[in-house]
């Protein structure tokens, strides 16, 4: 591909303008690029010290499928605008999960990339392995955990090399694509051999399948045993850690995000709203949230976590912003990229918090109140 640029006497802003309007390809037919220069902008991080960058924030594709899997996932029509709409606004990368409506999220996300004829290399995928994907979105597996010993159900989770191959050639065909950008082991699989898990994760990167891995939600011990084996074998090792983080749950500061800066690892929090409690006032109640109460999914707040979702709200308003651009910008400013959810194109505005910069005294306002809680969300 060929760049024809304005001679160097011209005016800065006449090279600008000019280069802005056309771009000359083999053909000498220009390309009008106006559109892609003046899309709405969001940040843009490498993750860790690899060369891979992501949009701040990263969309969480966990609400997208089917609402047979859980109340609150939009369906097919209203999942592809969501998406469109967060790539209209400039995001370019998606988290995703295999398990996530057992498979309707991937699904979705392919056919978005095939009707909107998105170039594969425009846009970033992330998705899991670990989980175990039920035959149809009405069989929430993780509500069933002894599945796992059924005979259709067998090597379809976990992290053994059958397993992880399984789920990402599943994966890639769902996703109508050959590599994926980001595989993420979903949890930490005390049953299976390090070694046989590091080497079918390096194997898949050695073939082209998979680019970088990462690890989800595990004990910062257990992440460590992994990256090291890899490093001694000369295998592929972690990139990023995903695992939750927000004003509410800090216990990540502990061991796993040091343990992540010292090395390099990028991290890419989920449920930096706290499922939506940081984003609306106390005592508000979300589709989410009432499907939530009495399971293992329902958040119990605290007396301390009632007053900083009461601080998120006392900045917001003097700011004149959403409460969820308060919250989502503490968390972008601590770590790579927030990954965050949204079931409409102005819930996912509101997460862009390129321009919004808490000071320093309302960022140690906001953190003051926090009270060390149990870890949650660890195999």
């Amino acid at each position: 591909m060929n760049f024809v640029f304005p001679a160097p006497d011209r005016t800065t802003g006449a090279v600008l303008r000019e280069t802005m309007m056309f771009l000359v390809v083999r053909d000498y037919k220009p390309l009008l690029i106006m559109s892609s220069l003046n899309a709405p902008k969001v940040e843009y991080r490498q993750l860790g010290k690899s060369g891979l960058k992501v949009s701040v924030p990263i969309l969480a594709a966990m609400s997208f499928g089917s609402s047979e899997w859980a109340e609150w996932v939009l369906n097919e029509e209203q999942s592809i605008e969501v998406i469109q709409a967060a790539w209209d606004l400039g995001i370019n990368t998606i988290d995703t999960a295999n398990v996530y409506s057992n498979g309707e999220s991937e699904r979705l996300i392919g056919k978005w990339i095939e009707e909107y004829k998105i170039a594969r290399e425009r846009i970033v995928i992330a998705t899991k392995c670990f989980a175990l994907v039920g035959e149809k979105p009405s069989l929430p597996t993780h509500f069933f955990p002894d599945l796992v010993k059924q005979r259709d159900y067998v090597n379809q989770s976990g992290l053994s090399r059958a397993a992880i191959f399984n789920a990402v050639h599943a994966s890639l065909a769902r996703l109508k694509v050959t590599y994926i950008d980001l595989l993420q082991i979903h949890r930490f699989d005390p049953d299976t051999p390090l070694e046989e898990t590091m080497k079918a994760l390096h194997d898949l990167v050695e073939s082209g399948k998979v680019r970088y891995i990462g690890a989800c939600s595990m004990r910062a011990w257990q992440l460590a045993l992994m990256n090291e084996l890899a490093e001694r074998k000369g295998w592929t090792k972690f990139v990023s850690m995903q695992s939750e983080y927000s004003l509410l749950y800090r216990e990540e500061e502990r061991e796993m995000y040091a343990y992540c800066k010292y090395h390099g690892i990028g991290v890419i929090p989920w449920s930096p709203l706290t499922g939506g409690l940081l984003a609306r006032p106390l005592h508000a109640e979300t589709t989410r949230s009432r499907q939530a109460k009495g399971t293992q999914f329902e958040t119990k707040l605290s007396a301390a976590d009632e007053q900083i979702i009461n601080r998120v709200e006392e900045i917001a308003k003097k700011r004149e912003l959403k409460m969820a651009q308060v919250a989502t910008a503490w968390v972008a400013s601590k770590i790579d990229s927030p990954i965050v959810g949204a079931n409409s194109a102005q819930r996912l505005s509101e997460s862009i918090t390129t321009d919004i910069k808490l000071s320093m005294a309302e960022i140690a306002y906001l953190e003051e109140p926090y009270a060390p809680k149990p870890v949650r969300a660890h195999a």
